[in-house]
């Protein structure tokens, strides 16, 4: 039988640096959290991007 992990992954927004990436977990509807990895200048263009719709 397979081990039971529980399910984690409900949670805020968060934004992190691990090793040479960025790692955001973004929170879904209807639960879970999608978890993107992405470099420095994938960054910057989500950052110039965000900013042009605010």
């Amino acid at each position: 039988m397979a081990a039971m992990k529980p399910r984690t992954g409900d949670g805020p927004l968060e934004i992190v640096k691990e090793g040479r990436g960025i790692v955001m977990r973004i929170p879904a509807e209807g639960g879970g959290r999608l978890v993107i990895e992405i470099n420095k200048e994938e960054a910057q263009g989500l950052f110039e991007a965000v900013q042009g719709v605010l």
